[in-house]
């Protein structure tokens, strides 16, 4: 601003001075930007703006958004470089920092207990899992465990589901072998007479089993007949 004084006599003799006012902006915008936060990766991430305000005049706002990789998928921060400008160009810039982090353990879906017969077929299902930020890897360890015999024992399998930042869930499914099925007699020998000078066939019996060895005892009983040489032998086969 360019002021200029003229003074003025009676007789219109004059005097002239000026006075310059500078009217300067050197002062930058105030910038108000959203607060840091930690959240979740499968959380909202709210990208709010910022906002400024200037002493003078209008303010541009530019932002520029940085995606820095974590260790996982699931772990990352994003920066927001938020920057105010007013129009003799003063600027104001601030930096709003958002992590994002995996804490959380995939859901691990595993196949029902269950008890068989040792002859039965025996399955072995896959488990299932989902995570709520990335992928999944499902490990399975499988122990038998014996019982008091060949046909009886049981499996544990511990299901183990893993994300890609390292969150673990572990569940066990346990399979309980039975052996109730008794033997079959292949062949038992027939029953017969003879004279009492005739040598007498003591035949063995046969027998299969589900599940195991089998092993046949015979328990035999001699009833004495009502005449001399006559008699009776049972033989009772037990497999």
């Amino acid at each position: 601003i360019t002021r200029a004084f003229t003074a003025t006599d009676d007789c219109g003799n004059t005097t002239s001075a000026t006075q310059t006012i500078t009217i300067i902006d050197t002062t930058a915008p105030e910038l108000t930007i959203p607060a840091d936060y930690t959240a979740e990766c499968s959380d909202a991430h709210p990208m709010d703006d910022a906002s400024a305000t200037d002493n003078c005049g209008e303010v541009t706002i530019d932002v520029v958004e940085t995606t820095i990789d974590g260790e996982c998928a699931g772990d990352y921060t994003i920066t927001r470089a938020f920057t105010a400008t007013d129009d003799c160009g003063n600027a104001t810039s601030a930096t709003q920092t958002i992590t994002i982090i995996d804490t959380t353990a995939p859901e691990l879906t595993i196949p029902a207990d269950y008890t068989a017969e040792c002859s039965d077929a025996h399955p072995m299902d896959d488990a299932s899992a989902t995570d709520n930020c990335g992928e999944v890897t499902i490990d399975v360890v499988e122990t038998t465990i014996a019982g008091a015999c060949a046909g009886d024992y049981s499996i544990t399998r511990v299901f183990t589901a893993t994300d890609d930042c390292g969150n673990a869930t572990s569940s066990t499914q346990t399979i309980t072998i039975i052996d109730t099925t008794a033997p079959e007699f292949t062949s038992v020998p027939s029953d017969y007479t003879a004279s009492c000078d005739d040598d007498l066939a003591l035949d063995d019996a046969s027998a299969t089993d589900n599940c195991g060895i089998v092993i046949i005892t015979v328990e035999e009983v001699t009833a004495i007949g009502s005449v001399p040489g006559a008699f009776t032998i049972t033989r009772t086969c037990t497999a």
